[in-house]
């Protein structure tokens, strides 16, 4: 993990820490190539090219910003998503096996 991004994620909790954590290591494992790590406006970004998934993490929950969100909401029924297409997943839900392919599809253009 990028330093400017670990001091970041130093404010949140260790519950926050560990969910953004499993995220993370989904997004890592959705791309054969090595993810871009950095903030963006504050951020916790990930680029591959100029596809992004971004985490941004609050006190009880992270929202995920990854544009092959919305092709899949009828499957993702069970979290929350913001009116700007964000998918939020809070500390008592468990991150789904599908992210790793909705990230993929976010990187690969899908």
């Amino acid at each position: 993990m990028s330093e400017d991004i670990q001091n970041y994620m130093n404010k949140y909790s260790d519950e926050i820490k560990q969910l953004f954590m499993k995220i993370r290591e989904q997004i890592m494992e959705s791309i054969p190539c090595e993810a871009e790590e950095r903030l963006w406006a504050t951020l916790p970004s990930y680029y591959v090219g100029d596809k992004f998934v971004r985490l941004i993490p609050f006190k009880d929950h992270i929202n995920i910003e990854a544009s092959a969100l919305l092709s899949h909401k009828t499957e993702l029924e069970q979290y929350k998503m913001t009116p700007k297409g964000m998918l939020k997943i809070y500390l008592d839900q468990e991150p789904v096996s599908l992210l790793q392919t909705i990230f993929e599809e976010t990187f690969m253009g899908k």
